[in-house]
């Protein structure tokens, strides 16, 4: 679970909704209409924009940003190492009862094809092009966070051009302004609060993880190589640790 995500939304949700409390009432913030306009005109954008299954794929993807929990770049070395010192000791296909260890599918999915005898160049190029169109999917889920981030506060300024509208059209009736008006205000803030609090920040974490993972995938195929052509344990955690920055780096030996 990732908890600086949990930790900024409650914390930013929290800091915004004391600050409305203090001196008013929080009901004050809370109108019908003004939360039709944002949510209903930023969801009808995105349906316009998208396709309904990538739409629906949202939803996964944002479950993974805050229960996903990622494995560290240095067990996956860890477990290369050890691959390499089995494959030395006794042979490629020894690594067999290896796979039911790994949880990753894209790693498990290397090491079978490197005991399936494929070539290297072979192996590299499919795994290169999973690679390829994992990152594409990535993409697309942290391009639809931020085409909700850019809509919401479009729809909060239609929010307040019809909250004007209305008030211009009431002004012989002083006691309808006030709820025009606030019509006007609120739904400005909803589209404010929901683009940067949740749409743009989803977005920005999710690229975030995506080039982790992008990182650790490469990772792999470097060490799935590596075992395959026999290379020494030693030398193989030498090549891994250059992904990695110097503090992250703990020898095997």
């Amino acid at each position: 679970m990732d908890f600086a995500t949990i930790l900024g939304i409650v914390s930013g949700f929290g800091l915004v909704i004391v600050a409305m409390s203090m001196g008013g009432g929080l009901m004050w913030f809370f109108n019908v209409p003004s939360l039709m306009i944002v949510l209903g005109g930023t969801f009808g954008a995105l349906l316009i924009n998208y396709p309904l299954s990538e739409i629906f794929g949202v939803i996964r993807v944002a479950k993974n940003v805050i229960l996903k929990k990622e494995s560290s770049v240095q067990n996956v070395i860890e477990q290369m190492v050890e691959m390499s010192k089995i494959s030395r000791r006794e042979g490629i296909l020894a690594l067999e009862r290896f796979i039911e260890t790994i949880d990753d599918t894209f790693f498990a999915k290397g090491i079978r094809l490197m005991i399936d005898g494929i070539e290297p160049a072979v192996l590299s190029k499919i795994l290169d092009t999973e690679l390829e169109y994992l990152e594409e999917r990535h993409r697309l889920g942290a391009e639809i966070f931020s085409t909700m981030g850019n809509f919401a506060p479009a729809m909060g300024m239609m929010g307040t051009l019809i909250g004007l509208v209305k008030m211009l059209m009431m002004m012989d009736d002083p006691s309808k302004i006030g709820p025009a008006m606030a019509v006007a205000l609120v739904t400005t803030f909803y589209g404010v609060v929901l683009s940067n609090l949740i749409f743009l920040p989803v977005a920005g974490k999710l690229k975030t993880k995506s080039a982790q993972e992008i990182m650790k995938k490469q990772l792999m195929i470097s060490g799935i190589l590596s075992v395959q052509s026999g290379d020494n344990p030693r030398v193989l955690e030498q090549k891994l640790h250059s992904f990695i920055s110097p503090d992250e780096r703990r020898s095997s030996f």
